[in-house]
């Protein structure tokens, strides 16, 4: 894998620019401010015309890390709890399917979309299995990226003060106090790295992520790798997400920008709208905090909403767990909810 000079100085622009975003967000006191601030940054900057860009490779560390940060706050008292978690999940299954058939509805009836990419723009997740479902088609890529990568920027910059707001920060962390030795984090990169190039070649979901979670969980259970990832490498992982995050919209006119964000957040609050009625079944079903629940719920990234629980004291084991199941819903559902729908010409269709 060769990297050019441009790739680099790109890249220094894009790491600039995310940085002078998060500082911003740090010193007006926004929550998050490493995740929000970089993310709305970089959005910014892309839709203007700068050549913002996360390579590969920087994206796929910065999940591992992030994999491992969150394995690190799983202990044996996280199992025991586990046991209530299947019946959150039945609420999360109840109100995805929900939020999907309203979502295509109002897509298709006020904003011009056919049925099918319409059922695509509406699927609360899973972004790179939507994108190759549309790929494989005629379905409208564009359209129905910009609508999915608005949710994602929407609730990335809007959870973290919704829970400032309306509950109080618990002041609580979930991770060891004490950071892992650099030979043990040394050992848990390698393995996550490794474990997720297989989960990525079994197409199973954040493959990376994923893989940090397990090897970490595991190192830490078995007490083999105590300890959590220096403040530092969280946080610039933080950033990282933040600015992959706004790259999605590098390149975009202003007009399209604007016609497909009007799509894209009617879909997020029709979500979030789902979202919170699923809080509301599950405290009646297992009396958890409604602030984890939302965070465990919202239609976000699973990267980005795990970032967001650690940033706010909350269970990132609980929230990655409900955001994976999530994701593995969406792959036998959005089967079904295309089922005797075919892709209209896109060209057609703006017209």
């Amino acid at each position: 894998m060769s990297i050019n000079k441009a790739d680099l100085s790109n890249l220094a622009i894009t790491l600039a620019i995310a940085s002078a975003g998060a500082g911003l967000f740090t010193l007006i006191g926004f929550p998050a401010a490493p995740l929000t601030g970089s993310a709305l940054a970089v959005t910014l900057a892309g839709v203007l015309g700068a050549p913002v860009v996360v390579p590969i490779w920087l994206r796929t560390l910065c999940f591992v890390v992030l994999g491992a940060g969150i394995g690190s706050g799983v202990t044996p008292a996280v199992l025991d709890a586990a046991v209530a978690w299947p019946a959150s999940f039945v609420a999360l299954g109840i109100t995805l399917g929900l939020s999907m058939m309203l979502s295509r509805a109002i897509l298709v009836r006020f904003f011009g979309f056919d049925a099918y990419n319409a059922s695509l723009a509406s699927v609360p997740g899973h972004l790179s299995y939507i994108l190759s479902m549309a790929a494989d088609t005629k379905a409208d890529v564009t359209r129905i990226s910009l609508a999915q990568s608005t949710r994602v920027l929407f609730l990335t910059i809007c959870v973290p003060p919704f829970i400032a707001l309306l509950y109080e920060e618990t002041g609580a962390s979930f991770l060891p106090a004490q950071n892992i030795t650099a030979i043990s984090a040394v050992y848990v990169l390698a393995g996550a790295a490794v474990v997720g190039v297989i989960f990525q070649k079994l197409k199973v979901p954040a493959a990376f992520l994923l893989g940090g979670m397990l090897v970490s969980s595991l190192g830490h259970l078995t007490e083999l790798t105590p300890g959590k990832m220096p403040d530092w490498a969280t946080l610039t992982s933080f950033l990282v997400m933040g600015a992959l995050i706004g790259t999605r919209f590098k390149g975009i006119s202003a007009e399209m920008f604007v016609k497909a964000v009007g799509a894209g957040i009617v879909v997020t609050l029709i979500t979030v709208g789902m979202a919170i009625l699923g809080v509301i079944l599950a405290m009646a079903l297992v009396g958890l905090d409604p602030s984890l629940l939302f965070v465990a719920f919202a239609p976000g990234g699973v990267e980005a909403m795990a970032a967001i629980a650690v940033q706010s004291g909350l269970d990132p084991t609980f929230v990655a767990a409900h955001h994976v199941f999530r994701l593995l819903l969406l792959t036998v559902l959005v089967p079904l909810l295309l089922r005797g729908v075919r892709p209209s010409d896109p060209a057609k269709e703006r017209v």
